[in-house]
């Protein structure tokens, strides 16, 4: 782990310093992990609005006349499905379907897409782009210097926004260009939380002043702490956790964003698993009784959590692990070592917690 003085800011750290932010280093950035406390910040989001600082993803434009074939080739999901102003969720495959990562791809025009990577896998997502983009008439531009990016999520998201926006918004999986708190910006209704709400790319010299004015008219500032907890409520994937490029995209779950016909790399071996099976599946879950799961606790029996934590909705423990193909069955009971204490559990359907109606 590289020590705080190699590690990367974003343009809120003074802001994030003021609040008296945990900061902690997080895929080569210094980021906050809570603020006033998980538990709060989790709890605003669900019934509030909160501001995440997500300027430490990547992005990566890609442009030109084939520039739907050569995305057609690179991302697991059917691009030409995305209508201009839409966006779509895929995974990025090797050949022999291991997860490279997985991207929300964004059609700003007929031949230009902006897709977002994950922090830790810009630098390699980008390469994977560019050396694969011969053959191709194309343009692929590392973007990733010229965007702050904030997450404002929440059901009281949109109302609060409405108040310092030029336009209506973008309807959830698509984006529109606006101005918000007086600077330009692409608004795209996406987020990683289970809630409604949008993200903001944005300049990073106007990410102070637009923050500011989030927090003034009533976000609450949420760190990552309270981010990872929210998406496990909820299943949400973390790549490193969930999946990597030991996993194929059926077995961690992901197939529904496959689209074998169109001939991506790594369709093939994606159609033998889903054709044939895998011999493990990732299964949510939750503890009866007391216990917090982690990362890297065996499931007796086989199998290991991928990603673990308490849940302040459901106040319990919950997670989400690989387990035998067989024993992969919403209601089955497993056991789970919590750092030498065997927790009772039992595997659950997605998504592990739902709203009143």
């Amino acid at each position: 782990m590289p020590s705080t003085t190699e590690l990367r800011r974003t343009p809120l750290y003074d802001r994030h310093a003021a609040a008296g932010a945990k900061l902690v280093p997080f895929a080569g950035w210094e980021m906050p992990v809570q603020y006033a406390g998980i538990r709060e910040e989790h709890l605003a989001v669900r019934n509030g609005a909160g501001v995440f600082d997500v300027s430490h993803m990547g992005q990566v434009e890609t442009t030109g006349p084939q520039a739907i074939q050569f995305l057609q080739r690179m991302l697991s999901n059917d691009v030409r499905r995305i209508p201009e102003g839409g966006a779509q969720y895929s995974v990025m495959c090797k050949e022999d379907g291991g997860v490279l990562d997985d991207l929300f791809t964004y059609r700003l025009a007929e031949c230009t897409f902006l897709t977002v990577t994950n922090a830790a896998n810009h630098e390699k997502d980008l390469a994977w782009l560019q050396s694969h983009a011969d053959g191709f008439d194309v343009d692929v531009i590392d973007r990733a210097a010229g965007f702050a990016m904030l997450a404002v999520q929440g059901p009281k998201a949109r109302q609060l926004l409405r108040g310092l926006t030029d336009g209506n918004l973008p309807a959830r999986f698509h984006v529109c260009e606006r101005t918000v708190a007086g600077a330009a910006m692409l608004v795209c209704g996406t987020g990683y939380t289970g809630e409604d709400g949008v993200e903001l790319l944005l300049g990073p010299d106007d990410a102070r002043s637009v923050w500011d004015a989030l927090i003034a008219h009533g976000a609450t500032p949420v760190g990552l702490g309270a981010r990872d907890t929210l998406r496990l409520e909820v299943c949400f994937h973390l790549y490193g956790n969930d999946m990597d490029e030991s996993r194929n995209p059926i077995e961690a779950g992901l197939g529904w964003c496959c689209k074998e016909e169109t001939g991506f790399i790594g369709s093939e071996a994606v159609a033998t698993a889903r054709t044939d099976g895998t011999a493990e599946k990732l299964v949510p879950f939750a503890i009866e009784g007391q216990g917090i799961p982690r990362q890297g606790n065996p499931v007796l029996g086989g199998g290991e959590v991928t990603s673990g934590t308490f849940s302040p909705c459901l106040e319990r423990g919950i997670g989400m692990a690989y387990v035998s193909s067989a024993r992969a069955t919403e209601g089955t009971p497993i056991e789970i070592d919590v750092r030498g204490r065997v927790r009772p559990a039992a595997i659950k359907r997605r998504p592990l917690y739902r709203k009143e109606a």
